[in-house]
């Protein structure tokens, strides 16, 4: 997906001058085209991120419109007090992008594989949280965040080459987007799981269970209006996520489902409320943690065993 970022970048900065792009010494071999065209465009500020997120809002209220790049445990967590008081609480035009969200760097440890991100920069006041799932969707939000001039969070990922759409979307800051049409229910996934989550309803169908795919790509803000009436006809909704099932994507349907008049059952599948206990390639911690394909399938049969 960085290369997505990167290419639709280098195509905004030939447009427009004040486009900037920060990194933390990090994303070799991917950002060095960046840095060729637009030398004086591309900062590397070190490995000092409160200072790279400082220089950001420095930019911003100079007029210019920074993209700050690094690991989402450096960006976002490292330099979380700068996020808060130097890019949200004066509501500049600074763009973070966090590469490597979930389990894209579990072979390095718990330190690196953040799951509590999405709930940490939603609850900033002004700020923005997009989540794409696949390379076109990561270009179309790039280029819609872009024309917003608020703090924005893009949530990438670096590991799998997962294509949920086959052409260009045209993706509504705020709103789901349909992949699969169903009438039994419905998954609403974020990021990398939108992927999985279309094996899990394929598998479904066998059972004659058609479930619809909601592509939750906006943590932050929600149309609710929109999510309620993508959701109205189903008593049986699961959200899945490469995210702690605190504070993100189940948790901001839950928040709006509570105060609708939803009548039904709701799942909230994504990893437990502790740290990573084990070090691994992401494909194994998906499936040890949170996509256990055959069990979600399981729960989700269990769920229409009840309700018959």
């Amino acid at each position: 997906m960085r290369k997505a970022f990167v290419k639709t970048l280098i195509e905004l900065a030939e447009k427009d001058e004040s486009v900037y792009l920060l990194t933390g010494d990090l994303g070799f071999h991917a950002l060095e085209d960046f840095a060729l065209k637009f030398p004086k465009r591309f900062v590397n500020c070190g490995v000092a991120e409160q200072n790279m997120m400082g220089i950001a809002a420095g930019l911003a209220m100079c007029g210019k419109k920074p993209y700050v790049y690094s690991i989402v445990s450096f960006v976002t967590l490292r330099c979380l007090e700068q996020i808060r008081n130097d890019v949200c609480y004066q509501n500049l035009d600074v763009k973070i992008i966090g590469i490597g969200g979930g389990f894209s760097y579990g072979t390095l440890g718990a330190s690196h594989s953040v799951l509590e991100d999405v709930a940490v920069m939603r609850v900033l006041p002004n700020m923005t949280v997009l989540c794409p799932a696949d390379l076109l969707s990561t270009e179309e939000l790039i280029n819609k965040s872009y024309t917003t001039k608020n703090p924005t969070y893009i949530r990438i990922s670096n590991v799998g080459k997962c294509e949920v759409y086959s052409q260009k979307p045209d993706l509504q800051i705020g709103e789901t987007n349909t992949i699969r049409k169903g009438e039994d229910g419905a998954i609403i996934a974020t990021g990398l799981p939108v992927y999985f989550s279309l094996e899990i309803i394929d598998e479904l169908k066998k059972q004659n269970i058609n479930l619809k795919l909601l592509d939750f790509h906006t943590l932050k803000p929600i149309n609710k209006d929109h999510l309620l009436s993508a959701v109205k006809d189903f008593k049986n909704i699961f959200t899945i996520e490469e995210h702690s099932v605190i504070g993100g994507t189940g948790s901001v349907v839950a928040e709006i489902l509570a105060q609708s008049d939803f009548v039904g059952n709701f799942k909230i599948i994504g990893m437990p409320d502790n740290f990573l206990d084990q070090v691994g390639e992401a494909d194994y911690l998906r499936k040890k943690y949170i996509i256990k394909k055959e069990e979600i399938i399981n729960n989700i049969l269990n769920y229409f065993k009840q309700k018959t």
